[in-house]
């Protein structure tokens, strides 16, 4: 697309972050965004179904991690989106978000011209109210078109301390919004309490517009080494490269900062517009519990549970059923692998948790059971320390690297569809109900040429079953 209008608006999804507070469900390999809600819809799924009620025509970029690509990817194509729309920038670490946005806004003005217009949305929050959302969108975009970076205030319903507030100033002219009288930082309780009092404060939601050439002239001004790093970068990119995909090595020496710090808390156009389309940021199971419709002692359960002398708890099973007796104001999450008990009132705290399995390296600090990867996804079933069994899905089509393990043979047993193996330099098709042995320090890859999924169990034996003991040499997916 070679559109250059004023009145195109670009969404530039922001997905990253771990949501660490949202453990054992969000995991750094399928964070937050990925999770479903109680609707059956995740975070991902309703950002994009956001963004492109309102995009139009227009494309919709992506901020995501190679990690997190092809299974973000997959997930829009199943919603309707294609190649023409969806769009991605590859971060290879995590900047913070003024470097991520200030490169989505150098692709915009590439792609589309200086006064095209950015709706920056991360992708881990909720809205409940679309409609309400439109309205707030139309807003923005009329301030927008003045040269103004707006920011969206949410409606306090209550004293929090866990946002940043937004104090709004003069109102602007046509009614649209107002000045930014003061960006300020998470209160403590009284001053909260202050603020919703007041009138004049907002809940800082972390969602912006602007267009591309007013970020990109406000980088410049405010934040200057950001912008000279992302410029040097872009410079060497092919901006109609599809996914865009950042070099490691100079993105790391970018500043890390946020766009708030970075610009919006410096610059003198900046502009909120005051909105309650039933925001969310989602960030603790306090906030996910109240999602959920409670009974008549405050409790609310999803999946299968056993409550019994029990007030305002939340409990969370996947396929064990869950018991509680005589307890109160508690969150029981139960994933498989882990179990989360928490008092719901420090259920910010839970982050604590996943610093303490990264200091023990602690694998489900990271993955779940399932792993997802780019060709389908593998299920551990047994971790042993003589053997580890795996259930593993390839989508039609797909192909795992060429690889081979040092430490580790496998056989795998075809348990449904049929499966294209090479070990070595033969090739066979392997039926179901058909096996294969893999030994140590052999070549071997694995595909699925048919138009459905394959299962297949793998076992593993040896000495060490690490991620990090497999060697690619050719991978469509570019891993390392």
């Amino acid at each position: 697309m070679t559109e250059r209008d004023s009145e195109l608006l670009v969404p530039v999804i922001l997905s990253g972050g771990a949501g660490t507070r949202l453990w054992p469900v969000s995991r750094r390999a399928h964070p937050k965004p990925f999770m479903e809600l109680a609707d059956g819809e995740s975070l991902a799924e309703k950002t994009w179904l956001r963004a492109a009620a309102v995009a139009g025509s227009a494309p919709i970029m992506t901020v995501t991690s190679r990690d997190y690509y092809f299974y973000t990817r997959d997930l829009y194509a199943r919603l309707g989106a294609t190649s023409e729309q969806a769009h991605f920038l590859l971060e290879p670490m995590g900047r913070n978000t003024a470097p991520a946005i200030g490169l989505a806004a150098l692709a915009v003005r590439a792609r589309h011209g200086a006064e095209a217009l950015m709706l920056v949305m991360p992708a881990d929050h909720l809205v409940r109210n679309s409609e309400a959302f439109g309205d707030a969108v139309a807003r923005a975009r009329t301030l927008a078109r003045q040269g103004l970076l707006v920011t969206f205030g949410m409606h306090p319903t209550h004293p929090e301390t866990g946002f940043g507030y937004i104090r709004q100033g003069a109102p602007l002219e046509g009614g649209a919004g107002y000045e930014v009288a003061a960006f300020v930082e998470k209160p403590d309780l009284a001053t909260a309490e202050a603020y919703l009092a007041s009138g004049e404060y907002h809940w800082n939601s972390g969602m912006f517009c602007f267009s591309a050439g007013a970020l990109l002239a406000a980088l410049a001004e405010h934040a200057p080494d950001v912008l000279a790093a992302i410029e040097a970068i872009f410079d060497d990119l092919d901006p109609a490269g599809e996914p865009l995909e950042i070099p490691a090595a100079p993105f790391a020496d970018c500043p890390s900062i946020s766009i708030d710090y970075a610009v919006m808390e410096r610059a003198d156009n900046t502009a909120v517009v005051p909105a309650d389309f039933g925001w969310s940021d989602i960030g603790s199971w306090k906030a996910i519990s109240e999602l959920y419709e409670s009974d008549a002692a405050g409790n609310r359960i999803r999946g299968k549970a056993v409550l019994v002398d029990s007030r305002d708890c939340f409990v969370q099973g996947e396929e064990r059923l869950v018991a509680a007796v005589g307890v109160d104001n508690v969150v029981i999450v139960d994933t498989g692998d882990a179990v989360l008990v928490a008092n719901r009132d420090q259920a910010q705290d839970v982050g604590q948790v996943v610093s303490q399995l990264h200091d023990l390296e602690h694998e489900s600090a990271i993955f779940h059971k399932t792993v997802h990867r780019p060709w389908g996804s593998f299920t551990v079933l047994e971790d042993a320390p003589d053997c580890k069994v795996k259930r593993l899905v390839v989508k039609p089509g797909q192909v795992l690297s060429l690889q081979r393990h040092q430490r580790r043979s496998e056989h795998w047993t075809v348990v449904q569809g049929t499966a294209k193996v090479r070990i070595g330099d033969d090739e066979v098709l392997l039926e179901q109900n058909q096996s294969t042995y893999i030994p140590v320090n052999t070549l071997h890859r694995l595909e699925n040429p048919g138009e459905a999924d394959i299962h297949l169990i793998e076992v593993q034996t040896g000495d060490y079953f690490g991620e990090d003991d497999i060697e690619r040499f050719e991978d469509i997916y570019g891993r390392q």
